[in-house]
């Protein structure tokens, strides 16, 4: 069986809306620039859509799959979905609290970082000397090295994006064989049981990507700026966003994931889709 690792969603990146106004959310949702974030979460899922059918239907994808993986990473979908599930998961006190540190000339400045070290990370050149620099600074050690370390800690950033993976490959695979991409049946324990043997290679992976986003992304931030920034992610708002934000996008790529399995399954069946 071949390996899936799925995106990575990082579920403290963000920066502008596309639209619906007046929701209770949409303050929030301008100041972490979440409608930025989606867009690079787009362009992540069209180049993992050409690694799939490179990696599984070689050539045979043509003009359709394309235009289905684009339009299952659509953008509308995307921001309309998070939009809802911060609604419902997030009250009134905590979106207050969250969007006065984010709307803050600190707050935006973070977001600004983030933002553009996401991007940047879509060029492996830039990735592969991003690992590179964090695995420098572990080696070094000091109090910057605590201090990501601290924050990757607080956020639960390893553990929260494992599970999202994992999560994910699930409904990637289950889609896959029920839509027959392979010779004979699955049950879903067969399935987890593959899923699991993958676990400390998703973990590996996921541990050099977050790492390596971290200490790119806040590298001009001062110590005290990054303390500031632990110091919130710590208390019960920061807490409050980071675990609506991270059940937001892990439900909203087991779909993604499902729709580009069942996908995936019928170019490998032969289907004609």
């Amino acid at each position: 069986m071949f390996r899936l690792i799925t995106v990575i969603t990082l579920c403290l990146v963000v920066a502008r809306p596309l639209a619906a106004q007046g929701s209770r959310v949409e303050p929030l949702f301008h100041a972490i620039g979440l409608a930025d974030l989606i867009q690079v979460m787009h362009e992540e899922g069209v180049g993992y859509g050409a690694e799939l059918e490179a990696g599984l239907f070689p050539g045979e994808g043509g003009e359709t799959w394309p235009r289905q993986v684009e339009a299952i990473y659509s953008l509308e979908r995307m921001d309309r979905y998070v939009r809802d599930a911060l609604e419902a998961r997030l009250d009134d006190a905590e979106i207050a609290t969250a969007t006065a540190f984010f709307a803050s000339p600190a707050g935006q400045r973070i977001i600004e970082l983030e933002l553009a070290a996401r991007r940047s990370l879509l060029d492996q050149a830039v990735e592969e000397a991003a690992r590179d620099g964090w695995t420098a600074l572990r080696d070094r050690g000091g109090r910057r090295w605590d201090l990501l370390v601290e924050f990757v800690e607080v956020n639960d950033l390893i553990d929260s994006n494992v599970a999202g993976a994992m999560t994910s490959n699930f409904a990637f695979f289950r889609a896959m064989v029920d839509g027959k991409a392979f010779d004979g049946p699955m049950t879903d324990n067969e399935i987890l049981t593959d899923i699991w043997g993958q676990e400390a290679d998703i973990r590996e992976q996921t541990t050099d990507w977050v790492f390596s986003f971290v200490a790119l992304a806040y590298q001009p931030l001062s110590d005290e700026d990054l303390r500031a920034y632990i110091a919130f992610s710590g208390t019960a708002g920061g807490q409050a966003l980071n675990s609506a934000l991270f059940a937001s996008f892990n439900d909203l790529f087991a779909k993604i994931s499902g729709d580009m399995g069942t996908a995936a399954a019928g170019h490998m069946a032969g289907e004609d889709i």
